[in-house]
C-alpha cells in the first residue's frame, strides 16, 4: 500500500510559477508509474502529466505542453511538477497517482482509472 503526500500548491499570478511535490511512502516507490491530474470545478479529472517508473518515458497534456515538465526522484520516493507561465485556466486541485509496474514494460497511463493509489490533492489557483 502507497500512500501520496501532495504540496507545493498555493496561490500565484498569472505567468508564475509553482512547484508541486509528491512524496510516496509505503511501497518501493521505483516501480511505480506516476500520474498528475487536476480537477476544476464542475469538470473532470484530467491528465496533466505522466511519467513511467524508469522516468525515461514521459507524457504531457496539450493544454500544458512546454510549461509543466514532470521529473522523478527514486530516491528521494518523490515526483515532482514544476508549473511554468501559469494561466487561469490551470485552476485545479491537482492529484498525484500511482500505477504498480512490477517493472514490467516502460509505459506511461493516461486515464485516471489506471492509477491504484491517489493523494489528497494540492489546491492551485491562478490569478489574472
Amino acid at each position: 500500500q502507497v500512500q501520496l503526500v501532495e504540496s507545493g500548491g498555493g496561490l500565484v499570478q498569472a505567468g508564475g510559477s509553482l512547484r508541486l511535490s509528491c512524496a510516496a511512502s509505503g511501497g518501493t516507490f521505483s516501480r511505480y508509474d506516476m500520474g498528475w491530474f487536476r480537477q476544476a470545478p464542475g469538470k473532470e479529472r484530467e491528465i496533466v502529466a505522466a511519467i513511467a517508473w524508469s522516468g525515461s518515458r514521459k507524457y504531457y497534456a496539450d493544454s500544458v505542453k512546454g510549461r509543466f515538465p514532470i521529473s522523478r526522484d527514486n530516491a528521494k520516493n518523490t515526483v515532482y511538477l514544476q508549473m511554468n507561465s501559469l494561466k487561469p485556466e490551470d485552476t485545479a486541485v491537482y492529484y498525484c497517482a500511482a500505477k504498480n509496474s512490477y517493472y514490467s514494460g516502460n509505459y506511461y497511463y493516461t486515464s485516471p482509472l489506471q492509477y491504484d493509489y491517489w493523494g489528497q490533492g494540492t489546491q492551485v489557483t491562478v490569478s489574472s
